[in-house]
Parts: C-alpha cells; sequence; structure tokens
C-alpha cells in the first residue's frame, strides 16, 4: 500500500519498515530457502521476479507490507526519523509481516442486495514471518505481531479509504475481523496469536491450517507496544536510486 510508504513504526523490541527496493536482495535470500517456501506456500522466484513483487506490492492497495527489523539501537522517543539503508540494512533484516484486505463474504448473506461496488465490510489476514532463525524463539513474534496490530488501529481509517478508492467504492468498507490462517503443527505461532485475543474457528482446514479470528476489534490497541512511535521514513540526498 501507499499508505506507509513513508512511514516506519518503532519499539523497544522491533523496528518496521516499508518493503523497498533495496530490501529485495536478502529478502529473495530468504525465500530460496525450502523450509520458508514450504512455510509459507511460496514458490520459488528468480531476481527479477523478486524485484517485480516489491513493485507490485507496494503499488497494491489492499496488501500492506513491513520488513521486520532489529530495534533502533536510540530511544524512539528521541528519533523523529530513520533514513533508508541504515537502521534496516541487510544485516538488520530478520522477517516481514503482512495484512491482506479482502472482500467480506458474510456481506451477501446478510444483505443480499447489497452490490459489489459498495461492500459494508471487508476482512484482514495477518502473516508474519521470522525469516532469520537466530531471532526465533526470542518473543520477537509477538513483538511484531502488537506492533503491527496498533498501527493498524491508529490508521484504519487510511486503510479503508486506499482499499476503496483502488475499487471505486463509494464509501469505505469497514473492517469486519482479522483473521490469521496458520499450520496446524505450528503450536508456537496458534499460541501466540491466542495471547493476542484471536480464537479459533472451525476445525483444521483441507490444507492443514487453523484459522484465527479476532472480532473484537477494540482489543488492537488494548496493550500499547513499550516505546512505540510511528516514525518519518526518508531516503536520504546521499542514498542510491537503488534505495527506492
Amino acid at each position: 500500500m501507499r499508505l506507509n510508504e513513508s512511514t516506519a513504526v518503532s519499539t523497544t523490541k522491533v523496528l518496521l519498515v516499508p518493503y523497498k527496493r533495496h530490501h529485495v536482495p536478502t529478502y529473495h535470500s530468504w525465500m530460496e530457502d525450502p523450509a520458508i517456501q514450504e512455510a509459507t506456500a511460496s514458490e520459488p522466484l528468480t531476481l527479477d521476479e523478486e524485484y517485480e513483487n516489491q513493485a507490485s506490492w507496494r503499488a497494491s492497495h489492499d496488501k500492506l507490507t513491513f520488513i521486520v527489523c532489529q530495534p533502533l539501537s536510540s530511544a524512539p522517543a528521541h528519533v523523529s526519523s530513520i533514513p533508508a539503508g541504515g537502521p534496516d540494512a541487510p544485516e538488520r533484516m530478520v522477517g516481514d509481516v503482512n495484512l491482506f484486505l479482502y472482500p467480506d463474504e458474510e456481506d451477501d448473506d446478510e444483505a443480499p442486495d447489497s452490490t459489489a461496488a459498495s461492500p459494508r465490510f471487508c476482512v484482514g489476514e495477518v502473516d508474519i514471518m521470522i525469516a532469520d532463525p537466530r531471532h526465533r524463539g526470542k518473543g520477537l513474534g509477538r513483538a511484531v505481531v502488537q506492533a503491527f496490530l496498533q498501527y493498524i488501529s491508529r490508521n484504519l481509517d487510511g486503510l479503508m479509504q486506499e482499499y476503496a478508492q483502488d475499487k471505486d467504492m463509494p464509501t469505505p468498507p469497514r473492517l469486519r475481523l482479522l483473521m490469521a490462517k496458520i499450520n496446524q503443527g505450528n503450536a508456537k505461532s496458534i499460541a501466540l496469536f491466542k495471547s493476542l485475543g484471536f480464537e479459533q474457528e472451525g476445525g483444521v482446514s483441507y490444507f492443514g491450517e487453523v484459522k484465527l479470528v479476532l472480532r473484537a476489534l477494540s482489543t488492537f490497541a488494548a496493550e500499547l507496544p513499550e516505546g512505540y512511535a510511528e516514525l518519518v521514513y526518508f531516503r536520504s540526498s546521499q542514498a542510491k536510486d537503488e534505495l527506492n
């Protein structure tokens, strides 16, 4: 999405930055790992294809993406902006987190006379990957999801407006719920989302996934991550075009 193209999210435990071109080589190296391909149900891509994906995701109005990085060394309270290519250098990148927005299938059931051009609701799917194994099992995933949900909560109107404008909707829809689809064998991820208020809906799917849902959207901001701040993310005058 365009919404976060100049915004970074910082807490004492994690830094989230918009997915930019200079992140692609590291991201591509992660996605060459067969285990990550299996966990994310992804097909291997060439580096050129990965660059095309990055550009597509940035322009997409229904996909919000941040690259997960190690936290800033300076206290977020004393920082108002960060330059691209510094705090998010390749050695500081550890994963990504995404929100996918979809039409709400329940709209048709509840309001048969509604049109596809003006749905009342949409739903969001949250997806997180800690690609660097050195940073797994340390509570980073929880810190990432908390910061991400906080950002969604604070910027929900902008999210819905961008989603609606792209689809020529006269009125932005409301976000009915958030969901996460997790492999049934990934007990740690299931426990993580449940600890943040998500509840399992239904059984295990045909694809071996568990669907966890958060309907009480007011719980987004129930717990403010320590040091939470939204910072200006900019390209310095010395940066090369590859940072775009």
